[in-house]
């Protein structure tokens, strides 16, 4: 090899470029969950507001009960609320179903939990309290008023 310094000096420039690239696409990764309806919920867009996930069924009267505080805090600035179905329904069947049941917040179509490492709940409802820096909080069970969820959020 008749120039080892220039050899080496290229080698060393293209290392660092790979790995540059490699730190870059890292943060290209959005995690984003789809909507009843197609679109996409970026994660990363919720973050300064208290997210409320709820898991759902139509069967379970407790989360029937609900529904209307869960509406009200949807409509309240800082806070969104997600609802996932715990039977697993999905597309126009799971908006007919929202639309029967007076559901206004976003129905998600997949579970969230299993990009976070959250347990799926075994009781229903169940809402996963996330606060404003993208941190769960606290999981609650049973139904919840939007006071005792207020509460809890500082207001």
């Amino acid at each position: 090899m008749q120039y080892p310094a220039t050899y080496r000096f290229r080698t060393l420039m293209m290392r660092m470029a790979a790995v540059l690239g490699m730190v870059m696409l890292a943060g290209c990764d959005k995690v984003a969950f789809e909507q009843a309806g197609g679109d996409p919920v970026e994660w990363d867009s919720l973050r300064g507001d208290w997210v409320l996930v709820n898991y759902w069924a139509e069967w379970c009267k407790p989360c029937l009960e609900e529904i209307p505080e869960l509406n009200q805090l949807d409509d309240r600035d800082r806070i969104t609320v997600l609802g996932v179905n715990f039977d697993g329904i999905q597309g126009q069947e799971l908006i007919d179903l929202g639309d029967t049941m007076g559901i206004d917040f976003v129905m998600l179509t997949d579970d969230p939990g299993t990009e976070f490492g959250w347990k799926t709940p075994v009781a229903l409802p169940a809402t996963f309290v996330i606060d404003p820096d993208g941190e769960l909080r606290e999981t609650r069970f049973g139904p919840q008023t939007e006071e005792e969820l207020r509460a809890l959020m500082g207001g």
